[in-house]
């Protein structure tokens, strides 16, 4: 009887460790998300979500998935995967000379012309290349006109809701098709002797602007390095100021891109021993017309840049010329125009949205980069477009190749780091401008399953903590998936 009451005893006491040991209690996704939202999400912002499973054909999490919202550099995703899914897709950015005239002894009898092809990786060393390639025809004197043929894309230099005073940064260019550094001059320092101004070296190198040194070497009182200009009225003197006390480098875009690129490759040209004597002795060596090809018309040089280049400067630096050149270049293929301003590259984003169901009148497209204040989309429509990347193997793979991966390079090098989650699942475009911070691209969860997701955070101040909240949830998505819950 003792025996049977203490094995009664010991049961009873044993009895509340089995359904711990058996039953784990595990949140679902959305009440995950929903706790970071509700403890994470930076005070005084709000954020909308949408994640969906690619491999498994449905969606996984919402959160006010269709509330509109400001992109930043998030828009370049409509950009680049409207552009990747034109037929056309694979031709190259190309820059091309061309005369019309004859070659009598050592005369060019004729006009030359430089058509601009909105090629936003054209740096010195192309420009270098194409001057070599002139040189090589057997003249020295260009008795006629040198035009840069701009004609692709209409005079207005700026995107619509561009800020007026980013300028001079180098992140908002003047935008040309004739395009030299992406418009912009790279100022780098070196000290000299304490008190000693420093040794400035500009590339490229060119005498279309000026340059003032009120450098210090290795003074702190002399404040900050800084690198401008004297942008309010338009000009090109560059100015350099401040104490250097290592090598230092700055940036500044230069006013007007196309007289920039003209004004050095005829410098250029002068340098290889090619003089231009102008039919009409005009004031400066070189004027803009619209190239017309007819019998005498010849092709001197041509340089390209491949459509891969410029999409992975698009996605891993988030370079806003390389975004609105395939912008105009997006409007040239979809219009068949030969002269077109953005809204023709925008009519082109628009008519995807309407082939994907959506009514293109909800959203409003002011450019092809995200740097105006005008562009307002949703997370729905973002994971929409990404779906739509990934349903056509020519553009993911363009696409998915070209965005920055988490922990290791692009604008998410520094973040996701080793050790996380997100470590190298995630590769994924951000968006960020002042108040505004956005991700959204492709991670790969611990079931194997590949996921598109969005995240538009809006109203943050603090950029750290809402890099923070976006990081805590694609952690979060990558963790959850493994686990055969419902949802």
């Amino acid at each position: 009887m003792k025996r049977i009451l203490l094995l009664l005893i010991l049961s009873v006491c044993l009895l509340p460790l089995w359904p711990q040991e058996t039953v784990t209690p595990v949140k679902p996704l959305s009440a995950r998300i929903d706790a970071l939202i509700e403890h994470k999400l930076p005070a005084g912002s709000n954020v909308a979500i949408s994640v969906y499973d690619l491999t498994a054909g449905k969606p996984l999490y919402g959160y006010q998935a269709d509330k509109l919202s400001r992109p930043a550099s998030t828009m370049k995703l409509l950009t680049t995967i409207t552009a990747l899914s034109r037929p056309e897709a694979d031709e190259p950015f190309r820059t091309e000379v061309w005369y019309q005239g004859t070659i009598e002894r050592d005369t060019l009898q004729g006009d030359m012309y430089v058509i601009g092809g909105y090629d936003p990786e054209f740096d010195e060393e192309a420009l270098d290349s194409l001057v070599a390639t002139v040189a090589r025809f057997p003249f020295s004197v260009i008795k006629g006109k040198v035009y840069g043929d701009v004609s692709m894309k209409d005079s207005l230099y700026w995107g619509s809701g561009w800020l007026w005073d980013d300028t001079p940064y180098s992140f908002q260019p003047y935008l040309s098709p004739l395009m030299l550094n992406k418009g912009v001059v790279k100022v780098t320092a070196t000290p000299g002797e304490r008190g000693d101004s420093a040794r400035l070296e500009c590339t490229p190198a060119s005498s279309y602007y000026t340059l003032t040194n009120k450098t210090q070497s290795r003074t702190p009182s002399a404040g900050r390095f800084r690198v401008s200009r004297d942008w309010l009225v338009n000009g090109n003197n560059i100015t350099v100021t401040g104490n250097v006390d290592a090598r230092r480098a700055g940036t500044v875009n230069i006013f007007s891109s196309q007289d920039f690129f003209m004004h050095t490759f005829m410098e250029r040209l002068q340098a290889r021993g090619i003089r231009c004597i102008p039919a009409a002795e005009a004031e400066v060596s070189y004027l803009f017309g619209e190239f017309r090809q007819d019998s005498l018309s010849v092709r001197m040089a041509s340089y390209e840049t491949s459509v891969q280049d410029v999409v992975k400067q698009i996605m891993k630096e988030s370079d806003n010329l390389n975004a609105e050149a395939m912008l105009c270049r997006l409007g040239v293929q979809s219009s068949g125009k030969k002269r077109v301003s953005a809204e023709d590259g925008l009519s082109a984003i628009r008519m995807l949205i309407k082939e994907m169901g959506y009514n293109p009148d909800r959203y409003n497209l002011a450019d092809g980069c995200g740097l105006s204040n005008y562009n307002y989309i949703s997370p729905e429509l973002l994971v929409s477009f990404l779906r739509y990347a990934y349903s056509r193997t020519d553009v993911f793979q363009k696409l998915y190749k070209a965005l920055p991966i988490g922990g290791v390079d692009g604008t998410l090098e520094f973040r996701m780091k080793k050790g996380t989650l997100s470590h190298r699942n995630v590769h994924a475009k951000t968006g960020s401008f002042t108040a505004i911070n956005c991700l959204a691209g492709y991670l790969k969860a611990r079931n194997g399953h590949e996921i598109a997701f969005a995240i538009m955070n809006q109203n943050a101040l603090s950029g750290r903590e809402a890099r923070a909240f976006q990081d805590a949830v694609c952690d979060e998505v990558i963790r959850f998936s493994h686990r055969k819950v419902d949802l």
